[in-house]
């Protein structure tokens, strides 16, 4: 659940550069966010191309995060009519829900959840410290993304302090502290609909006094168990994850095509279970260059052949080791962790693991590293922490 601590105040990240044409707004004053203030924030219009008009000052209007519902794509009003109308022992049972567009991006081989929002409609749900900053939300309808505290050491901006999601960049205007639980990148629908979000495919509710267990067993049996994945927001607070339940994941930009709708169960064990549907339509078993007989995604096999074979031309076939491969498709959380990784999808591969661990150059020869760049690979040695055994798919290349 979000936090309501009103001393555990937004930042805002002036530090991180202002984009061209932009004025620097006023810093942010963290007793007005703890005060409830609603004052109109002065600040600056970053990215007019993906700006949306400001929320406005807060009405004081607050709501709890309870349940969060994803959708393969948008919602029919029939639908919506349906989950926001469910009684529980004659009283409604929804008291209040934001419509949001919802999906995955990947940033160094782990997958993010990212919302586009209504900023004045979205905030109710965020928690005091957060609903209550206003510069927040005129940044995000400004054309910024707001990301969570936690995860500024994951979601790193480039030098100018843009994020990359996938094939965009988009300024980072403020770390926030608290927020609804899963959500790791919020903009607004004018980026939403940039990066190919599917448009109003979630909600986020809130059950009032009913409870979200109940109010999730009847939309269940309205619609059926496998029809939307719905999260108790207060088990992900406590575990990152909802166990048990059926999820799933809407990647967007380069894995779109790829990937398309992932769905699957928690099993225990950092394990999933992968719809078989969808293992029947993307996970292939074929005979590759050098390393012989893989398991990855349809869709990467064309550019690993590609690469591989170009490998094998230049003479330098010696340089990964057949039996130093540690696979491509494995359906599991990354270890420690509940975030799922490009593994998951068959869409990388390891190669030559023991001189090739996480944090050190590694021993990969770096025209190898090229001939798997020019193939549409991202190599883990470029990343922070470096993974340089680790290459995944990171645009679509048609080898002819």
């Amino acid at each position: 659940m979000v936090g309501l601590a009103g001393g555990a105040a937004l930042l805002a990240l002036t530090a991180c550069g202002t984009p061209q044409g932009a004025e620097k707004g006023p810093k942010a004053d963290p007793s007005e966010a703890a005060a409830g203030t609603t004052a109109t924030s002065t600040t600056a219009v970053a990215d007019p191309a993906h700006a949306v008009a400001p929320p406005g000052p807060f009405d004081g209007k607050q709501y709890g995060d309870d349940l969060l519902l994803v959708s393969e794509g948008t919602l029919s009003e029939a639908d919506l009519a349906t989950i926001t109308g469910v009684m529980v022992r004659g009283k409604k049972g929804v008291a209040a829900f934001t419509q949001l567009s919802y999906g995955q991006f990947s940033v160094q081989n782990k997958l993010f959840n990212i919302a586009a929002v209504d900023p004045g409609e979205y905030r109710r749900f965020t928690g005091n410290g957060s609903a209550t900053f206003q510069e927040q939300w005129d940044r995000i309808a400004g054309g910024e993304v707001a990301i969570p505290k936690a995860l500024e050491q994951d979601l790193v901006p480039d030098a100018k302090g843009y994020l990359n999601v996938e094939d965009e960049k988009i300024h980072i205007g403020a770390l926030f502290p608290g927020g609804v639980d899963g959500i790791a990148a919020v903009v607004n629908s004018r980026w939403g609909d940039a990066l190919g979000l599917p448009e109003d495919n979630a909600v986020l509710i809130n059950t009032g006094l009913s409870s979200p267990q109940v109010v999730r067993d009847k939309i269940e049996k309205a619609f059926g168990k496998d029809r939307f994945s719905i999260s108790a927001l207060d088990i992900v607070a406590q575990s990152g994850i909802d166990p048990g339940t059926y999820q799933q994941a809407i990647p967007v930009g380069a894995f779109s095509d790829a990937v398309g709708v992932f769905r699957y169960t928690p099993i225990g064990g950092g394990r999933i279970a992968p719809d078989p549907a969808w293992v029947k339509a993307h996970i292939v078993t074929e005979v590759v260059p050098i390393l012989g007989s893989v398991t990855c995604n349809k869709y990467l096999m064309p550019q690993l052949k590609a690469a591989l074979a170009e490998i094998v031309t230049s003479k330098l076939a010696d340089k990964i080791h057949p039996g130093e491969y540690a696979g491509c498709y494995y359906p599991r959380f990354i270890a420690g962790s509940t975030q799922l990784s490009n593994h998951s999808f068959g869409l990388a591969l390891d190669f030559n693991v023991p001189g090739n661990q996480r944090g050190t150059v590694g021993q990969m020869d770096r025209v190898v590293v090229a001939i798997f760049k020019k193939w549409g690979f991202a190599w883990g040695g470029d990343w922070a922490y470096t993974d340089p055994m680790h290459f995944e798919l990171a645009r679509i290349v048609n080898p002819g």
